[in-house]
């Protein structure tokens, strides 16, 4: 699967402010681009946009794909919270769109998902009976099951622990590969080690960032990979 390229530009306003000033995003298509910036600047609104969702702003801009087609029916969204059905057993999760939209679901491809993702015998768990990474790979099935071309993720991994975080980010490059990928993320580390291309957005603009060499995702000891790491960090410290 072979995600387009994106196009967005724009600018927003909460009312009479500004939310962000006029910029333009462009994502390139089955690639992985790191959205970073600082609490407050607009990452995610530029995310909802993207995705078609409700916002609270009056946005002046468009949204497109390069291929020319809409947006709608080829973007899944996993944000930071699991959002999970608590009474829901995990394959019920993971089924869950389809019963919203009325579609026949499909029990075996939901296993066969869960399988990808690691969680073979936790299919009929309910979330309360699972651990914090357990249930953002039921998230990330949930979202793999859409089967679009483009993901949007809002900050998925923050919660987690270190170690936890960095399995998810390795398992979520793994089964996204060729997917159009925009990821939101406050973590100069997270967007060192994942992103073909990384944004910074402050509330000037945006700057965009050479990424370190190599596949994702990168070692997180590689000493390229921390020298973005670091200069990821300090550019956010003079936008505070």
């Amino acid at each position: 699967m072979n995600g387009p390229a994106l196009h967005f530009s724009g600018s927003a306003r909460v009312g009479d402010a500004l939310l962000f000033a006029p910029l333009t995003l462009q994502v390139p298509g089955g690639l992985w681009t790191c959205l970073l910036g600082s609490s407050g600047v607009g990452k995610t609104t530029v995310l909802r946009l993207i995705a078609g969702l409700a916002t609270n702003v009056a946005f002046d801009g468009v949204v497109g794909a390069a291929d020319g087609l809409a947006l709608t029916g080829r973007v899944a969204l996993m944000a930071q919270d699991d959002l999970l059905m608590p009474w829901l057993t995990a394959r019920d999760n993971v089924l869950l769109g389809a019963r919203l939209r009325g579609d026949r679901p499909d029990p075996a491809r939901a296993m066969a998902v869960l399988e990808r993702v690691g969680l073979t015998g936790m299919a009929n768990r309910k979330p309360a009976q699972l651990s914090g990474g357990q249930r953002q790979r039921v998230a990330l099935a949930r979202t793999l099951m859409e089967d679009r071309q483009i993901l949007l993720l809002d900050e998925p991994f923050s919660a987690l622990d270190a170690r936890t975080r960095s399995q998810m980010q390795e398992l979520t490059a793994e089964v996204s590969t060729g997917r159009t990928v925009l990821l939101v993320t406050h973590d100069p580390s997270e967007a060192a080690r994942l992103g073909h291309k990384i944004v910074v957005m402050t509330e000037t603009g945006l700057t965009d960032v050479p990424p370190p060499d190599g596949d994702i995702p990168r070692r997180v000891d590689d000493p390229e990979v921390l020298a973005v790491q670091t200069g990821l960090l300090n550019m956010l410290r003079k936008d505070a």
